[in-house]
């Protein structure tokens, strides 16, 4: 097959999943389907379709409106890269978090290898700390508040060293 093919490929598994249909998602994806999320809390393989419906299940739920953009996507060869843009409403639990009505907006990175017009493997990074934070569960410090967190421990290493301890 084409890179326009395979990519083609992607777009339909996209396409599939917003219209959450999973009979179309299955004609995507190989028999022997395997995706790859090493940025999950812990690194998770699935293999077959029905491991990677339960993996985005907890998505769909708790963001019933969820939709899926590619905003870049490349092939050489086998091999389909995109970067994809996410949006959805938090009206469902996730992660043990009472739905919020907030909209969000994240974004992953996804390769693909395409094989005989089939996704036989998926590794996507998705940015789920930016996705927490507009939930509210997570927050890092900005500029200003870092360098002051930053002063403050090093005048305690100086007071600490100037005791002799």
């Amino acid at each position: 097959m084409s890179k326009e093919d395979n990519k083609a490929v992607i777009r339909g598994w996209i396409e599939a999943f917003n219209e959450r249909d999973l009979e179309a998602e299955a004609d995507v994806l190989a028999p022997g389907f395997v995706a790859h999320v090493p940025d999950a809390p812990a690194p998770l393989d699935f293999e077959g379709l029905e491991a990677w419906r339960q993996f985005t299940a907890p998505f769909v739920e708790a963001f019933p409106d969820l939709r899926l953009t590619i905003q870049d996507i490349a092939a050489e060869g086998d091999t389909v890269a995109a970067r994809v843009a996410f949006r959805g409403t938090h009206r469902g639990e996730f992660q043990g978090l009472p739905p919020t009505g907030k909209q969000v907006a994240f974004s992953s990175m996804e390769f693909n290898r395409v094989v005989d017009g089939k996704v036989e493997e998926h590794w996507v990074e998705i940015n789920l700390l930016g996705l927490v934070q507009q939930l509210g569960v997570a927050n890092i410090p900005g500029p200003r508040l870092l360098i002051r967190i930053l002063v403050r421990q090093v005048e305690k290493l100086r007071s600490w060293l100037s005791t002799g301890r």
